[in-house]
């Protein structure tokens, strides 16, 4: 079950989110049962006056999990490069999540502005993880300015309507089989997860679904396991769809009467 992720090999291909949470015990208890080897973060929680982003910092080293700093809420190249700047001196990693949106109703990425952000950071040396959209174009351009990983959408962030577009993400997934690739927003049940898992992709990323849950330890637990059966089931080669039923007895050897 291990992914590498620019050369650092994590076992869990669930990557959660620490925002939202009812408490910094139910977080600490949710990434615990959860598994994960990857939490996500933004620097804006570490900003505060009062010392409350120093202990928010210093629950997550305790968790003993790779730290992603995100630019959640940037809405420009320039702001989110200056951000990812930030982040690296704060957590000391190379690694950014980097989020350019574009549309307050949907947030959906502004690709024009991720690539330009996303080539950048490559250039000073940042590992970049782009939220993107499901376009291979956009995905080939962002590959081109230097990323290793892609993190296309399932659906707008915290929608929880789970794959909006498979057969885009279907297509994603053949035309880079390489590449790792992270289902990024939009999942909702664990159910959701898995048919991503399903469709080929190394991992998938959330928060809000489990976070936002009425028992967001046991959500966690559900998408952990819904994950790993995901993957199994990849890697199981399942059956192709059928248009017309098959039977899964065989009719040799039935016997029939005559009247």
């Amino acid at each position: 079950m291990s992914l590498s992720l620019y050369q650092t090999q994590v076992n869990s291909r669930l990557l959660l989110g620490t925002a939202q949470y009812p408490s910094p015990k139910v977080l600490q208890d949710a990434i615990s049962k959860s598994g994960t080897d990857i939490i996500t973060v933004s620097v804006r929680r570490e900003s505060s006056s009062d010392q409350a982003g120093q202990h928010f910092w210093s629950l997550l080293k305790d968790t003993n999990t790779h730290i992603l700093p995100n630019t959640a809420g940037c809405r420009s190249a320039k702001e989110a490069i200056t951000t990812a700047q930030m982040t690296r001196e704060l957590f000391a990693t190379p690694w950014i999540k980097l989020e350019v949106i574009g549309n307050d109703d949907n947030l959906q990425p502004n690709v024009f502005e991720l690539v330009d952000a996303a080539r950048e950071l490559s250039r000073q040396g940042f590992q970049v993880f782009p939220y993107t959209t499901d376009d291979i174009i956009v995905a080939e351009q962002l590959l081109n300015a230097g990323c290793e990983v892609l993190m296309p959408w399932g659906s707008p962030i915290g929608s929880g309507r789970g794959l909006q577009n498979p057969f885009a993400l279907e297509t994603m997934r053949a035309y880079f089989p390489d590449t790792p690739l992270i289902i990024d927003a939009g999942l909702g049940l664990p159910s959701h997860a898995a048919q991503a898992m399903e469709l080929g992709y190394d991992a998938v990323l959330l928060n809000t679904a489990v976070a936002k849950s009425g028992k967001p330890i046991e959500m966690a637990t559900a998408f952990s396991q819904a994950v790993q059966a995901g993957r199994i089931a990849y890697q199981s080669n399942p059956i192709e769809a059928r248009d017309m039923a098959k039977p899964s007895t065989p009719v040799a050897g039935t016997p029939f009467w005559l009247d």
